[in-house]
């Protein structure tokens, strides 16, 4: 198969604390969606990179669980995912430190030990997940 090339723009002007921005994604999807210090790293509105980390990752692992569920001739009713993104400061700079997936599935046919296995072997193999140093965790919640 050949390469896949995604692409997002960011703009800046100003300084760090009080300069303004906006991301953008080819799709459209994002058109000039605004970020800053207060959205970033305190409660402004607007987005920041972590929030789209964890929006990237919940959709990359859901979509390669529902792959690999399919694989063992599974489909689910729902998969409902949560990704937080925890970034802390190391020394002047910062750092993703940590993902938390947090799953919630309706998967008729199988049980919970042969779901969570599966929901592992997704989250080691998902390109998101393979992308990030961080430590991921997944917690899952099956309801059947």
């Amino acid at each position: 198969m050949a390469s896949i090339m995604r692409s997002a723009s960011a703009h800046w002007a100003g300084g760090g604390k009080d300069g303004t921005g906006h991301i953008s994604s080819a799709s459209g999807v994002l058109k000039e969606a605004p970020y800053g210090f207060n959205a970033r790293f305190g409660d402004g509105s607007g987005t920041n990179p972590e929030e789209l980390i964890g929006a990237a990752h919940a959709g990359c692992f859901t979509m390669a669980l529902a792959f690999r569920l399919a694989k063992d001739g599974l489909a689910a009713e729902s998969l409902d995912t949560t990704a937080k993104v925890t970034m802390e400061q190391e020394g002047e700079g910062f750092r993703i430190t940590r993902v938390a997936l947090s799953l919630r599935a309706r998967v008729p046919g199988t049980d919970e030990a042969t779901f969570k296995a599966l929901a592992e072997e997704a989250k080691a193999g998902c390109p998101v997940s393979r992308l990030l140093k961080a430590d991921i965790t997944l917690e899952t919640q099956f309801e059947g």
